[in-house]
């Protein structure tokens, strides 16, 4: 018969497992994007809801590239806006149903990290930043004074939500309605997490990482390190161009200053203030750097100066990131509980 030190810890280790479990993880996500809109039933919040939401894509995205190819990119905010303004103007001026543009929108903005990284892949560190900070700036005057097209600075109005879901037998979902749109937004957050997350766990996580680590030996291991970097953009530019969709459909205006390139830098703060290489890291990062602003709005201009001041402690005292500080903190725990005699733990 097992003593009830050796219970208490078998049950211990039993915790611990499911904790790090990832699909414990996933499931607690599902059921917190279930209950959110329940718990924060005003507009004001739900509409802080969508914008979690859509920051987590562009986060998680550019992780992908960042975090675990190695690759600074700054350009964010450029595949963000063209699919925002593919998606939309294939809408207004084509008449083409909402998903289809939809998935032309993330697309196009996959083929224009493909673009840049072509001409892009044999520079790094800060050299590949300005590059892609550079296209930003292009893609930023093109949709600025393109006016024909993009209506310019004028802007584009009259944005409609997605079409509403109909399901037989059922009420039909409208996406008119914020809790709905923020389920819409949130699961496919949740669902490209998932996807990033097997990537990243596969044997391509494994070369990304080997790429990011050590390109050279990389290369010598036979790695064509040019094609996974052009895989890394294309996939971490998609998914911004997915959340230039949803964010052109919650919005329903669209104008070239949501994507000037003081985006791409926000973006770049929530991967690095959340942890940058760990995935879910920037999810809180991004959760925390949109959330943050709004709790603060009661303290006036002085908000900036918190905002900017917990940003700036955060990179000096934790540069993993808060959840890398997290771990940390846990396994120290861990260590400290398994160190103590049995009958202090009892």
């Amino acid at each position: 018969m097992s003593s009830p030190a050796t219970t208490e810890s078998m049950l211990s280790a039993t915790a611990s497992t499911i904790l790090s479990s990832r699909c414990f993880w996933v499931v607690a996500a599902a059921i917190a994007i279930g209950l959110l809109p329940m718990i924060f039933s005003d507009s004001y919040w739900q509409t802080n809801l969508i914008v979690c939401a859509v920051n987590v894509l562009l986060a998680i995205g550019l992780d992908f590239v960042l975090g675990y190819a190695g690759q600074l990119n700054l350009g964010q905010s450029a595949f963000y806006g063209i699919g925002a303004y593919t998606s939309t103007l294939l809408i207004t001026q084509l008449g083409v149903a909402f998903w289809i543009a939809f998935t032309c929108g993330v697309l196009l903005a996959g083929l224009a990290g493909i673009f840049l990284s072509i001409f892009a892949v044999r520079l790094r560190g800060h050299y590949l930043a300005i590059a892609s900070l550079g296209f930003a700036v292009i893609t930023y005057q093109v949709l600025l004074n393109w006016i024909s097209l993009t209506q310019g600075p004028l802007g584009i109005y009259g944005i409609a939500p997605p079409p509403a879901l109909t399901i037989p037998g059922l009420p039909s979902i409208a996406f008119s309605n914020l809790a709905n749109l923020f389920y819409l937004t949130g699961g496919f957050a949740l669902l490209t997490y998932i996807l990033l997350d097997q990537l990243v766990h596969s044997p391509i996580g494994e070369t990304l990482t080997a790429i990011r680590e050590d390109e050279v030996s990389a290369a010598s291991l036979g790695i064509d390190c040019q094609k996974w970097k052009v895989f890394a953009f294309a996939v971490s530019s998609a998914v911004a161009g997915a959340a230039g969709c949803f964010y052109a459909s919650f919005v329903g205006t669209l104008v070239p200053d949501a994507f000037f390139i003081t985006e791409s830098f926000s973006i770049l703060a929530m991967v690095i203030v959340g942890g940058m290489g760990t995935l879910i890291g920037p999810v809180v990062g991004a959760i925390l750097l949109t959330v943050l602003p709004e709790l603060l709005r009661g303290v006036g201009d002085l908000r900036l100066i918190v905002y900017g001041v917990s940003i700036t402690l955060v990179v000096l005292f934790m540069p993993g990131g808060i959840v890398q500080a997290m771990r940390l903190i846990a396994a120290r725990l861990r260590r400290r509980f398994a160190d103590m005699p049995a009958d202090t733990k009892s």
